[in-house]
């Protein structure tokens, strides 16, 4: 029984291996004309699924123009869109591996392999493209394998010229800091680093500045020290990037949580400038794994987990909140922000007025988005 068992995984293999082109190919072949085509207005919402699809869904229609099929295992899903709108690249095989497509086509244009012998190297949701769209960089944890040990080696910001297509190496490589995971890059030359503080590392000479000190912040006793989570940091709409924090006033020297006032507070660094604002924004009353601003006035800012929210950080004020069927991780919203959509931890995008925060629609995805980010690609002309 074994032998015959052992015998169907190769054909098991190809079967998957055919579906999986199949659910691309039938995808595309529905697309309208319109969505095939590239024109300067279309608008892309882009997540991942399992067990290894980019999907590229038209955000007018709210319907996958395509699938392109990934290459290895499924990762972390994490994604990021090139700044011309019409690529994007994927953190895919076991967190190890990157991806980029071209989107209207689904060709694979990039490839980056970052374990090497006897080095596994692993990065934890941390994409970012150049504004000039000529560079990738990633934040790579490598681990080195031995006989009967393994030893953890320093981590390091990799740069990537994409130009140099598949089967990329790094050209340039910087010292960071642990615990770094959602990064973005400035019109200025730097990466921002989402870590126990925001900081930013000049991409041609490595040096490092702090943007926002978090874990070492120095508001003094009456202050808890944030507790700050970048998984699902994204604001290409409005070039900025967004760290949420939570934290702690006390009511006196004692120091008593039961008694403090808790607040949710956020880094918002404008990438065009790389400034930063860090401030309380609203109260805590209930957990948010993603924050994303209104174009049309950036102190309305929405989140999501197991609720969706809608927030006035000019007043500190909670405006609206309705509860989702079920948890998810990532947010974002329509170019005329007129509509909000929720996704990952499953395999529905749930659609929202950003007005009333009203459900409106659902797109069924065929897998499950799990950690995958939900990001926007706007076509330039």
């Amino acid at each position: 029984m074994g032998a015959i068992l052992m015998s169907l995984i190769p054909k098991l293999r190809d079967l998957r291996a055919a579906a999986l082109l199949a659910a691309a190919a039938l995808a595309t072949a529905c697309a309208t004309p319109a969505q095939k085509s590239a024109t300067a207005d279309a608008e892309y919402l882009l997540t991942v699924t399992r067990p290894g699809l980019l999907h590229v869904i038209d955000m007018k229609t709210n319907r996958i123009a395509r699938s392109c099929e990934l290459p290895g295992k499924f990762g972390s899903g994490a994604l990021v869109p090139a700044p011309d709108g019409r690529h994007a690249f994927v953190l895919g095989n076991l967190w190890e591996d990157v991806y980029g497509f071209e989107l209207e086509t689904c060709k694979l244009v990039f490839s980056a392999r970052q374990s090497e012998g006897d080095v596994t190297v692993k990065t934890v949701q941390s994409l970012a493209v150049s504004a000039d769209g000529s560079e990738l960089y990633t934040v790579q944890n490598p681990v080195r394998r031995g006989a009967d040990r393994f030893e953890v080696q320093p981590p390091r910001l990799a740069v990537y010229r994409i130009a140099d297509g598949l089967d990329a190496k790094p050209v340039r490589s910087f010292p960071v800091k642990r615990r770094i995971t959602k990064i973005a890059a400035t019109a200025g030359g730097e990466v921002i680093l989402g870590g126990a503080d925001v900081e930013a590392i000049d991409v041609r000479s490595g040096a490092v500045r702090t943007v926002s000190a978090l874990a070492n912040w120095d508001r003094g006793p009456g202050w808890l020290t944030p507790d700050a989570f970048a998984m699902h940091s994204q604001g290409e709409h409005l070039n900025e990037y967004v760290m949420p924090y939570v934290t702690a006033k006390f009511a006196d020297d004692k120091q008593d949580m039961a008694n403090a006032e808790w607040w949710w507070g956020m880094s918002r660094v404008d990438l065009a400038t790389g400034k930063a604002e860090t401030r309380e924004i609203f109260p805590f009353e209930f957990v948010i794994f993603s924050l994303v601003a209104d174009p049309r006035d950036r102190n309305i800012l929405y989140g999501a987990f197991n609720t969706l929210s809608k927030h006035d950080i000019a007043k500190r004020e909670t405006l609206k909140v309705v509860e989702l069927d079920h948890t998810y991780y990532s947010l974002q919203l329509s170019r005329d922000a007129t509509r909000v959509y929720v996704g990952g931890a499953g395999s529905t995008i749930s659609i929202h007025d950003s007005g009333t925060l009203e459900k409106i629609g659902t797109i069924q995805l065929p897998g499950d988005m799990s950690t995958a980010d939900v990001r926007v690609a706007w076509l330039r002309p």
